[in-house]
């Protein structure tokens, strides 16, 4: 759906499972069954905010900027929503972690953990992997990130695959 862009999405979210097992791994921590449902809402977490990003690049470039800037304003724009949302979800975890007992705690780590793995991975790693991709090209004439659509003049869509 959001063609290469996708594939940097995958990347990143790739990553982020190793990033995230690896510090398990290096706190020694044990995996247990809430701790697997913490990974997956990690997961899920960091595929939003790559949606977020994609879907706001795409608005930038039906707006009519090229798509240099469209990503740079993109990553910028969706930070504010990335980092509200996981902020919240991380505050949920701190308070799980703080009142909690057993695998309620166990359940808190990994999520607070897997927040911040998440954020770390959607914002700052798939975006050096879009400047690896993109950043040594001197201008861009398109990019990769599937159908964006522009309207016309009398409310019509027009379809500009990309």
């Amino acid at each position: 759906y959001y063609h290469l862009f996708g594939v940097f999405s995958s990347i990143a979210l790739s990553f982020n499972l190793l990033l995230l097992v690896a510090i398990l791994s290096m706190l020694q921590a044990t995996l247990t069954l809430p701790g697997m449902a913490a990974v997956a809402l990690t997961l899920g977490m960091a595929i939003d905010a790559n949606v977020l990003i994609n879907e706001r690049i795409r608005e930038e470039l039906r707006e009519g900027m090229s798509p240099q800037a469209a990503i740079h304003a993109g990553y910028d724009r969706a930070w504010a929503t990335i980092l509200d949302s996981n902020v919240t979800s991380l505050i949920a975890g701190l308070a799980l972690l703080a009142f909690g007992s057993g695998p309620v705690r166990g359940f808190a780590v990994v999520h607070v953990i897997g927040i911040l793995t998440s954020m770390f991975s959607a914002v700052f790693f798939s975006r050096g992997i879009v400047n690896l991709w993109y950043g040594r090209k001197k201008k861009l004439k398109t990019v990769s990130i599937g159908t964006v659509w522009k309207p016309k003049a009398k409310g019509e869509l027009v379809s500009d695959a990309g």
